[in-house]
């Protein structure tokens, strides 16, 4: 058990050390990746801009590991990375991740910089749709997505030298979705959430395009 106090308007509150959190699943200590900001928040709330701020801030080169495949014929898709890519300076290398976003990072050229993971949502859709296309086979898809995720946790830890700033979206706030497919993405896609907040040494909430620092 974590040694706790209560506080003096009567809530609780555990006593961590610098550096690590406390999951409320299990209340289990975990050391935080120091190279690690994740940015969450709805739709159009404003989260790839700050990831873009943050970046240009740096001063540091940046590298774009874009997770949305690009496909011609839909008009939607070309429209949105069109978008994206306009408001991205000439200077910054983008590389599309679409399914192996672990094998990417570990791939990035050595030396300090800054990378963008824009975004998990999209990693999360790729990978359920590969395995799960109708939505009923969920255990297969949350065993991939699962062992994905913690490749990509990994893998940003042994890049030091980086700075990562990844992207997602909250999904889970809504109704309950009417179809299966729907609603195993809402559950990995939060799971996964909890799980890379908890790893992430900083995490941004955005709502109607302002941060509220949650870690």
């Amino acid at each position: 058990m974590l040694n706790s106090k209560i506080t003096n308007d009567g809530g609780f509150k555990a006593k961590l050390a610098r550096g690590e959190f406390e999951k409320l699943s299990n209340t289990a200590k975990t050391k935080a990746i120091g190279n690690l900001t994740l940015i969450t928040g709805g739709a159009r709330s404003g989260k790839s801009l700050l990831a873009e701020k943050l970046g240009r801030e740096s001063n540091l080169p940046v590298v774009y590991l874009a997770t949305m495949e690009e496909m011609p014929d839909d008009t939607e898709s070309v429209m949105r990375i069109g978008l994206h890519r306009s408001r991205r300076p000439q200077t910054w290398t983008t590389i599309e991740a679409p399914y192996n976003l672990s094998a990417a990072i570990l791939n990035l050229a050595p030396g300090k910089q800054t990378c963008i993971i824009d975004c998990l949502s999209l990693l999360v859709s790729n990978l359920l749709l590969k395995v799960n296309g109708e939505g009923t086979r969920l255990p297969e898809a949350r065993s991939q997505v699962s062992e994905e995720i913690a490749r990509v946790l990994s893998s940003i830890e042994k890049r030091q030298e980086i700075n990562f700033l990844a992207v997602t979206n909250e999904v889970g706030s809504g109704i309950v979705p009417e179809n299966p497919l729907a609603r195993s993405y809402r559950d990995l896609l939060g799971e996964t959430n909890q799980t890379v907040a908890g790893a992430a040494h900083s995490v941004f909430l955005m709502c109607s395009g302002l941060k509220l620092k949650l870690k």
